[in-house]
């Protein structure tokens, strides 16, 4: 899982590593700013109200300024008149950790991120229910990311790619476009030698490019191997350079693999379907790395939505469709 927060300039920055850090105090000020060192590791206090978090109200989580620890939720933070940021309770027993501060003649409990030991804030006894307890933090101690981004930045690290082909591009575009957990489906080029082909040229099958699809998915809600489920059940991967009436290197069966896993995968699902004898004779599909994806010019994208009434469309891409959804029934998109 990848950082909710970047911060390229501090290596011990992560929201997702509790690994408690020994850094020593010369090494934090290399990478921390001026102000967020003197607080984090001097124990400076920000003045009251001045900081842009003491009366933030909006849904989100806290973490630690310094290392990116977790520390509060926003449903742990209430409305207080102190002029810093107050929390009742902490995410969990460990993300704040406490020690006696008797500076300045004063008796109180020093809050130290449980990660880093740098300074937070306080902790006091005049709290609301359930616990009682005011976690008076400095705003420049934390970091705050909304839900909002959270969900976003979720969305955006399940996403991956993958580019097939499978014959004419409208019709494995059509198919995919159904599939729930498939964002986006592209047509376009991919395997050729010249760049920038047209749709015209890969139709001379000169130019070495095959038609395909590029396939965005949220891997949380499908999977690459249900990908390759369904682009070997919609097509005829054991006739070479065609399908149907459509011939030519531009229409072969192919995967343009971006990495190992990939070209791993489609091998496993090859052997797979060759060794139970799926199809009557062996599978030609090719494995091709990746080198440049083109898209298609805008009158092929979403092809069948747009051209429902036209007799390819009803001919060829149709029974394809019914295919796929009597299979994967319970995979269509609601």
């Amino acid at each position: 899982m990848e950082n909710t927060i970047n911060k390229p300039g501090n290596p011990y920055y992560s929201n997702t590593d509790t690994t408690k850090l020994n850094v020593s105090d010369a090494e934090w000020k290399k990478v921390l700013p001026p102000d967020l060192y003197a607080v984090s590791r001097n124990a400076d206090t920000e003045r009251a109200f001045t900081g842009k978090l003491w009366d933030l109200d909006a849904k989100g989580t806290y973490y630690c300024a310094a290392c990116g620890n977790k520390l509060f939720r926003s449903d742990q933070k209430f409305a207080s008149s102190c002029g810093w940021p107050s929390f009742f309770e902490q995410e969990n027993k460990n993300s704040v950790v406490y020690k006696e501060d008797n500076s300045y003649g004063m008796r109180r409990i020093e809050a130290l991120c449980g990660r880093c030991d740098g300074h937070l804030g306080h902790l006091f006894d005049d709290g609301p229910k359930p616990t009682g307890k005011r976690y008076c933090m400095n705003s420049i101690a934390l970091d705050f990311v909304p839900d909002t981004a959270r969900t976003e930045n979720s969305i955006k690290n399940n996403l991956e790619t993958i580019i097939l082909g499978g014959g004419c591009y409208w019709c494995v575009e059509a198919v995919y476009e159904k599939l729930d957990g498939v964002k986006s489906v592209v047509s376009g080029f991919a395997g050729g030698k010249n760049a920038n082909p047209t749709y015209e040229e890969v139709c001379t099958g000169r130019t070495g490019h095959a038609e395909v699809v590029q396939i965005t998915y949220d891997k949380s809600k499908t999977s690459l191997d249900e990908i390759f489920q369904v682009f070997f059940t919609v097509h005829d991967p054991t006739t070479l350079n065609r399908q149907g009436a459509d011939v030519g290197t531009q229409y072969r069966s192919v995967v343009f693999y971006a990495n190992e896993e990939q070209k791993q995968a489609a091998q496993s699902i090859i052997d797979q379907l060759n060794t139970e004898k799926v199809y009557n004779s062996p599978i030609v599909t090719t494995l091709e790395p990746l080198t440049k994806f083109y898209k298609a010019e805008d009158y092929h994208q979403n092809y069948y939505e747009n051209n429902k009434n036209q007799p390819y469309c009803q001919m060829v891409i149709q029974p394809k469709i019914e295919k796929f959804e009597k299979i994967f029934k319970a995979r269509l998109k609601k």
